[in-house]
């Protein structure tokens, strides 16, 4: 027997699981946009891709899938006010993106320049759950930063990865 599992439930279970901070940027005939995602993850390295989740009723949504590509830049624990601001503390796109310096690769989506990763995407295919599109994006093009400590969300606030050690050592 299926248990049914409230809204409240389910966010409040997520908000355990830490995850990456990105912010995902667009551009193209459609416009240029930008929001803050935890959602993203890799599909496979043979071919390069990777997943987004970005919520369907989301003001951005249809510059996203009309413009057909999107770069995943990853954050540092430095960046935790443009997660802020990409989050929705400004709606000011213009705002968003002068609070940093940007470049351009293959697709000329926006890229963080001082991200610790860029991934630039072609969407190959997104497929609609719940609230949500999943845009799988083909990786087109990597730029790798200068590193840095990631800045994560956990418990519904930012902090940053404590090294440990590796494996076997």
């Amino acid at each position: 027997m299926a248990t049914q599992i409230s809204k409240t439930d389910f966010r409040d279970a997520m908000a355990r699981v830490c995850a990456p901070v990105n912010i995902v940027t667009t551009d193209g005939p459609a416009g240029r946009g930008g929001f803050t995602a935890t959602a993203m993850c890799s599909v496979s390295d043979e071919p390069p891709t990777l997943l987004v989740c970005m919520n369907g009723r989301s003001t951005q949504a249809a510059m996203f899938l009309s413009n057909r590509r999107f770069c995943v830049n990853v954050l540092t624990h430095d960046h935790m006010h443009l997660a802020g601001k990409f989050a929705g503390a400004t709606r000011d796109m213009e705002a968003r993106y002068s609070a940093a310096r940007w470049q351009t690769l293959t697709s000329g989506t926006p890229a963080l320049s001082d991200a610790i990763v860029n991934f630039d995407c072609e969407i190959e295919t997104v497929h609609v759950v719940g609230t949500h599109n999943v845009m799988i994006g083909r990786v087109i093009d990597v730029r790798h930063g200068s590193g840095g400590s990631a800045l994560l969300y956990v418990d519904r606030t930012y902090t940053q990865p404590t090294r440990l050690g590796s494996f076997g050592g």
